[in-house]
């Protein structure tokens, strides 16, 4: 079964602790919903971008929380 996970990057690509640490995801769907309730406290924590995985395969990112932000 995959794992959706997710990397915290600062504006540079460099990994960052998370604010608030997520749990691994069963789906993309709820590592989606995750980040969409949490994005808030991820910026303001110093995580600028993330990158979703399933497993070992990048799926889509750098996603910049700041652009999140502005919307």
């Amino acid at each position: 079964m995959a794992a959706w996970t997710w990397r915290f990057e600062k504006t540079d690509g460099a990994e960052v602790q998370p604010a608030v640490e997520p749990e691994e995801f069963t789906t993309q769907g709820d590592a989606e919903s995750w980040i969409g309730e949490y994005w808030k406290d991820l910026l303001a924590g110093g995580a600028d971008q993330v990158r979703l995985f399933e497993d070992t395969t990048q799926i889509y990112g750098p996603m910049s929380l700041k652009d999140a932000q502005e919307a």
